[in-house]
């Protein structure tokens, strides 16, 4: 006997309450194989699940189609206080600058290596003291560090934050519709199987094969195992092209 399988995906969840809906609207509701009070819980889910698919779908296209505008601000603002860091080492290599120059970016200043800037936190918190320890020293008198200047890397800089906090917001919208999207998946896996129930309860004196046409008609799906898939075809008439032997003679 052939046995039913839930659907597993949103298109499947759709696919299924729109055709249970749909027989609702073509058969008189004294011949439906389901509840007035079902109809009514499917019209109501039906139209806002079916939304909140679509704002999913739709902020995870615009997460995916702004990352690369994203890894490329995170890139050069990356790069540009690399480049800064490298040439102020440079200088106090040279003897341009003093080696104490390092404490107004927060440096200790017996080390010339570049600070870790892997992680957004990193990039933030030191991207802001380069450039306020930056400014800072040129109020005070110091000469401006060129190639780049720090208001090139401010630029950069304050490009990442700007997209760093686009970024942010359609993560955060992206996980909201996904969690919203979870809650009324599991209610429409609900709602399928209470309408599923209902399907086969009323059908249920019928033959197997009346019953299971009757029941996909509105949706169900059907699956026979593996064995009964080869039984089936064991049971089929074999057609032969292959003449009668005896004939020939």
């Amino acid at each position: 006997m052939p046995y039913r399988r839930l659907p597993n995906t949103d298109a499947a969840r759709m696919r299924a309450l729109k055709t249970v809906l749909e027989k609702g609207k073509e058969v008189p509701p004294y011949k439906l194989a389901y509840s007035a009070k079902t109809i009514i819980r499917l019209q109501k889910f039906l139209p806002p699940f079916e939304n909140t698919i679509q704002l999913q779908r739709q902020s995870m296209a615009s997460q995916n189609k702004k990352s690369k505008d994203y890894n490329e601000a995170v890139r050069k603002a990356r790069t540009y206080l690399t480049h800064f860091i490298r040439v102020m080492n440079m200088a106090i290599f040279r003897g341009d600058l003093p080696a104490e120059t390092r404490a107004y970016y927060g440096l200790a200043t017996n080390e010339s290596t570049v600070p870790s800037l892997n992680t957004e936190n990193e990039l933030i918190s030191w991207g802001r003291r380069i450039i306020e320890g930056e400014e800072f020293r040129i109020r005070k008198g110091g000469s401006p560090i060129t190639n780049p200047t720090i208001a090139v890397v401010k630029v950069r800089f304050e490009n990442f934050v700007e997209e760093d906090n686009f970024h942010k917001t359609l993560l955060k919208k992206t996980y909201d519709y996904t969690e919203r999207t979870g809650d009324m998946r599991r209610e429409a896996d609900e709602i399928i199987l209470e309408i599923w129930n209902e399907i086969e309860a009323t059908y249920a004196s019928l033959p197997e094969e009346v019953r299971k046409k009757e029941c996909e008609d509105y949706g169900i799906v059907y699956f026979y195992r593996k064995n009964e898939v080869e039984r089936t075809k064991a049971a089929e008439p074999q057609n032969s092209d292959v003449t009668d032997k005896n004939l020939l003679f």
